[in-house]
């Protein structure tokens, strides 16, 4: 007969508690001796005295033939570093601190990895010179390095002391923060060099590749590269050793809304990033230094690297207090041993293997542990689905300021504040609201399956949106032709011309295409750079908004929106797009209900696998997610979107990045990706439910609760969960 927890048991300040180390209690003839020998008194009910005393210290040495010995809670578990252990910083030795300091972790995590990078990507295209896959090749660098440790943190941090693996985590995580800004200080300063003769029309232009040694800033992508890879190494610990160490520390039925809180700091770090990394841009580079450029010319490049300065400091501080926390948290022990155990069951058995205490503690252990998952189908589909997910929420994360920015003509800046302000309610929001519905419908392993297959669905129907895009830009040569002086050209298409930027009313200007200066007609077509729209002279005495005005443009004719023909001023023209709106709302949706299903999805795959291997099982689920969707998801739409590029930088026969996209194939490649990846997703959830085998103790019923006691309305006596490593048991528990 299984051992029942008294639903009345109290723990005050000074319990303690039976801590079963060399195996599972089971019925012993002195355990029922000593209990009949004291009547039928209930123990809980002994005040304090010396009979109570004398009891606990009969009970004690009866029950050590079978390996039990008692653990007072709070002596053995303080909060400090080493033999360090101050009485004031007890106060922080609880689940809600614990659950402060990581989500101040996964803040920062979630601003430097997922905000900054994000959105500094365009300025570091264009200062290092990088192509867009090479940009996604940086961006996939932290999964590589989470792949590559995520078995063995895991695996050994599953089992060791997780406090420590988490702090000398946000450690290496600072580290890496300061290795990706060290490139700005180790190369020249960047400045822009483009003399008056070379930006205007004039016959005595020489070659800029003539006596170039080239930049060769390109191969500091190889920093780029080791800094991600050190963030990768340093947040492996923080999404599978922090869940699991907040999920053993507090009850079941609070563990979605902990874990909710801390992955909605870990949602909430990118959109703080996105606009302080909007912020960042708005500055140049070279703090200190004036320049003419502005943030809205092609060429400007933001303050990328503060921002990880800044929150590499602050990864350093925040590291230290979390170094400090103790293996168990005082009063912990009483949750492991009130849970009903729903994990799925195997037609053969083998899952009651990892219920052996001494189960997984070393490397042999490792092959069967792989083998007890891999046999577990809800477990692997879960897996399946969150990679689906990761593959497009890492591609537009990664790319999703670029599509706006081209497909509405905005800065890096603005596109950068955008996308912020729609992760911060959207992805924010609805990682807590998720854990909150799976805490207040208590909803059981199928149904919260059944949901995340619902949120699917529901932004596989908003993805429909990329069906619409904005039309390019006019621009001479690229997405139209030039106009004649001897006649006006039927009205402009956005379908791509030859690429030939040089024509007749600019063929004795000698225009050099190393420098991109775009400037706007006043016939509403944008130009190369001012040679390439025939200028000659700039207009000093007038100024457009703060923006140069350039006079005797020779290409500059026909249909003028204003002045008079032959001006034009520095700068993209603005887009007459209205569909901007629309397109948010529906971003909106899709961020919304992908994000809505990440806690339920994660809180069904700590469930469905047994205790012993819920830190192993997030660290597999990482490393399938990572391998088929976080790696390969940049990457995928960093290459789909220099496919729709149709204007390259270059620099002495060498392409470097996109200045122009077509806005009508990136939608098109965007949208069948959205649609593949969301199909998917939804079959594999649908085949996790369907397959999903609940234990036949588990509670069905949406109104149960999967705790024992301790304040939880229950009606009767509900199976304890499958031992794990350390069973412990309230002395006032009835056997």
């Amino acid at each position: 007969m299984p051992h029942q927890l008294n639903n009345d048991a109290s723990f005050s300040s000074k319990q303690e508690l039976l801590d079963l180390q060399d195996g599972p209690l089971g019925p012993s003839a002195s355990a029922s001796s000593l209990v009949d020998s004291h009547g039928d008194a209930p123990m809980g009910s002994i005040p304090d005295s010396p009979a109570r005393d004398t009891l606990i210290r009969t009970v004690k040495k009866e029950m050590e033939p079978v390996g039990v010995k008692f653990v007072p809670s709070e002596e053995e578990n303080p909060c400090g570093w080493g033999a360090l252990t101050p009485r004031f910083i007890q106060t922080f030795n609880t689940p809600r601190w614990v659950l402060f300091f990581l989500c101040v972790a996964s803040f920062l995590q979630g601003m430097i990895i997922n905000g900054f990078i994000n959105t500094v990507i365009t300025s570091i295209e264009r200062r290092f010179d990088l192509r867009s896959y090479q940009a996604g090749l940086i961006a996939s660098s932290y999964d590589i390095a989470a792949c590559v440790c995520l078995t063995f943190v895991s695996y050994f941090g599953g089992t060791g002391h997780k406090p420590r693996w988490l702090g000398w985590g946000v450690l290496i995580l600072a580290l890496g923060s300061l290795v990706f800004a060290l490139p700005h200080f180790t190369t020249p300063p960047y400045q822009v060099r483009v003399p008056e003769h070379t930006g205007l029309c004039s016959s005595n232009h020489t070659d800029a590749c003539r006596n170039s040694e080239g930049s060769g800033l390109s191969a500091y992508r190889f920093v780029f590269m080791l800094g991600q890879f050190l963030h990768g190494v340093g947040a492996t610990p923080l999404y599978t050793l922090g869940v699991t160490y907040l999920d053993e520390n507090v009850k079941s039925s609070y563990a979605p809304v902990y874990i909710g809180i801390f992955y909605t700091a870990a949602i909430l770090g990118p959109a703080a990033g996105y606009l302080l990394g909007g912020i960042f841009l708005n500055m140049y580079t070279e703090i200190g230094q004036t320049t003419e450029l502005t943030p809205e010319n092609p060429l400007w490049v933001g303050a990328w690297w503060v921002g990880f300065l800044a929150g590499g400091a602050a990864a350093l501080v925040i590291a230290l207090p979390i170094l400090g926390y103790p293996r168990q948290l005082p009063g912990s022990q009483r949750y492991v041993a009130m849970r009903v155990s729903e994990a799925h069951q195997l037609k053969d058995g083998s899952q009651v293997t990892a219920s052996d205490p001494q189960f997984g503690r070393t490397v042999k252990d490792m092959p069967r542990s792989v083998l007890l998952l891999l046999k577990n189908p809800t477990f692997i589909f879960l897996c399946l689905a969150g990679a689906t997910e990761a593959t497009l929420i890492a591609g537009m994360s990664t790319f999703g300021p670029k599509f706006l920015e081209s497909q509405f003509s905005l800065s890096a800046s603005e596109a950068a504040t955008w996308f912020g302000y729609m992760v911060v309610p959207a992805g924010g929001g609805s990682t807590f609201l998720g854990g909150y519905i799976v805490k207040k419908l208590n909803l059981r392993c199928r149904g919260i399956i059944r949901f995340c297959m619902l949120c699917a669905l529901l932004s596989l129907l908003a993805i429909f949106t990329f069906l619409s895009h904005c039309p390019n830009v006019s621009m001479a040569g690229v997405t139209t032709p030039y106009r004649t002086s001897g006649r006006v050209s039927s009205p402009f298409n956005s379908s791509v011309v030859d690429g030939n930027l040089t024509v007749g009313c600019n063929a004795g200007c000698n225009c050099v295409e190393e420098f991109y200066n775009p400037v706007c007609g006043a016939d509403g077509v944008m130009y190369y750079t001012p040679c390439h729209a025939g200028c000659t002279t700039v207009n000093r005495s007038h100024s457009y908004g703060h923006r140069q005005v350039f006079t005797g443009c020779t290409c500059v004719v026909g249909n003028v929106s204003w002045g008079e023909e032959g001006l034009a001023v520095a700068g993209k023209c603005s887009s007459s797009c209205n569909r901007m709106p629309t397109f948010l709302t529906f971003l909106f949706i899709i961020i919304s209900f992908t994000f809505l299903s990440s806690i339920p999805a994660l809180t069904a795959t700590l469930r469905c696998v047994p205790d012993s291997q819920r830190s192993f099982a997030l660290g597999i689920q990482w490393i399938v997610v990572r391998t088929l969707g976080g790696i390969p998801g940049p990457i995928a739409f960093g290459s789909v979107i220099d496919i729709s590029c149709l204007l390259w930088q270059k620099h002495c026969e060498d392409h470097g990045s996109c200045y122009v996209y077509q806005n009508s194939a990136m939608s098109k490649y965007t949208l069948i990706a959205g649609i593949l990846y969301k199909v998917l997703g939804t079959v594999f959830f649908l085949l996790a439910s369907v397959l999903y085998r609940p234990p036949p103790e588990s509670p069905q019923s949406s109104c149960e609760s999967t705790d024992q006691g301790a304040g939880d309305a229950v009606s009767g006596d509900l199976p304890i969960k499958d031992l794990p490593p350390e069973i412990i048991a309230n002395v006032h528990a009835r056997l």
